[in-house]
Formats: structure tokens, C-alpha cells, sequence
């Protein structure tokens, strides 16, 4: 069985930013891993408080993995680092923003970003016309 993340308030994040964060059941707020200079959107991961705690202290994006059920800073085991620049919280505190310079892929399939699988078609008065 998975290991869970860390419960809020028990690791050294800032408490008036933990105070700030909205998480799911599981304890975890979506991060949206952007290039700072591009804006390109490069990825989205589960950080808990000391997920982001510890990207806030290095300066190297640390997630939760839900599926192995532990912390993986991005780039130990692929090389693949993000540098991070920025970090934000939306206004409704439920999802960080964290501007990164992505070093190699973001993505693990080896793409620049995960979102390289291809559009969806979009019909609505939206959509773009080619």
C-alpha cells in the first residue's frame, strides 16, 4: 500500500501559507508547471505541504506521487531539472502556479511538455478556424 503524503501542518512550511492552501481529501493542491520565459505549460503534478515546502527551499520542484506513493523531485532520476523561478497560488488557494526553467523534457515520455499528445476537436463558438 502507497504511503501518504504528509498531513497539513506537520512539516516546516511557512503556516500562513499553509493557512492559504485548499486541498483535496487526500491533503494535495495541483501544481501547474509553466516555462517562466515562454509561459509554454509544461506539466502538472500533486504537491502537499511538504512537497511545497521543500520546492519553495531548493528551488528544485518536488511532487507527491500518488501512484508510488513518495516524494520525487523532478530531474534526480532523468536529468530532466526544473529550476524554480516563481511560485503563485490562485485566488482560490487550490492550485499553485510554479514557473520553472525546464531543463530536457518535462514530460515522462521524453516530450518537451506533456500536453504534446495532440487537440481536441473544439466545435463551439470558441473554436478556432483554420
Amino acid at each position: 500500500m502507497p504511503a501518504s503524503p504528509a498531513a497539513p501542518g506537520s512539516t516546516a512550511l511557512d503556516p500562513q501559507v499553509a493557512a492559504r492552501l485548499k486541498r483535496d481529501p487526500q491533503g494535495l493542491v495541483p501544481a501547474v508547471a509553466q516555462q517562466y520565459d515562454t509561459g509554454e505549460v509544461l506539466m502538472m503534478g500533486w504537491m502537499d505541504d511538504e512537497a511545497l515546502h521543500r520546492t519553495l527551499t531548493t528551488g528544485r520542484c518536488t511532487y507527491w506521487s500518488r501512484s508510488r506513493g513518495e516524494y520525487w523531485v523532478k530531474g534526480d532520476t532523468s536529468g530532466h531539472l526544473q529550476l524554480v523561478k516563481s511560485v503563485a497560488l490562485d485566488c482560490d488557494g487550490d492550485t499553485l502556479l510554479v514557473q520553472v526553467d525546464q531543463i530536457g523534457a518535462a514530460c515522462h515520455t521524453g516530450d518537451r511538455t506533456c500536453f504534446d499528445a495532440g487537440s481536441l476537436p473544439v466545435s463551439g463558438p470558441g473554436a478556432a478556424t483554420a
